[in-house]
C-alpha cells in the first residue's frame, strides 16, 4: 500500500483530537525564513542572538580591511589588514556554519515530532 505524504497527514491529521491536530499543524514545513528565525528561539536564544551580533562585528571587520588594505602604502600594511580580514572572515564562516547546524537540529527535531504524532495516531487507530 503506496500512499503520498498528503494522504498519509490527511489519515493522522483525521485520527488526532483537535488540540492534537493544532500542534500537528504547527510541525509542517517551514520557509528558510523562518527556519532562520527559529534558532533565536528557546533556551539558547541569548547566545544566538549574540553569535549573531559578533558575525555582524566581524563582518563589518572585513569589510574595515579590506578598505584598508587598499589605502595601505606598505606591503607589511597589506599583509597585517589582509590577515585581519582573513581572520574576521573565517570567523564569520564559523558562525554561520553553526548556525545553519542549529537549524538543520532544529529540523531534525521538528520530524521526529511529527513520527511521534504519527506513531501515537497509528497506535489510536489500532485500538
Amino acid at each position: 500500500m503506496k500512499k503520498t505524504n498528503e494522504q498519509i497527514d490527511k489519515i493522522i491529521y483525521e485520527a488526532l483530537s483537535k488540540e492534537e491536530a493544532e500542534f500537528y499543524d504547527q510541525l509542517g514545513e517551514q520557509n528558510i525564513i523562518d527556519m532562520t528565525l527559529g534558532v533565536f528561539q528557546g533556551k539558547n536564544k541569548n547566545l544566538y542572538i549574540l553569535t549573531f551580533i559578533m558575525a555582524f562585528v566581524l563582518f563589518i571587520g572585513v569589510v574595515y580591511c579590506g578598505v584598508q588594505f587598499y589605502q595601505a602604502e606598505t606591503v607589511k600594511e597589506m599583509l597585517v589588514y589582509i590577515g585581519i580580514g582573513f581572520f574576521c572572515m573565517t570567523g564569520v564562516m564559523g558562525i554561520k556554519m553553526w548556525h545553519w547546524m542549529q537549524m538543520n537540529n532544529n529540523v531534525i527535531l521538528r520530524e521526529m515530532k511529527r513520527l511521534e504524532l504519527q506513531i501515537a495516531a497509528s497506535n489510536s487507530q489500532n485500538k
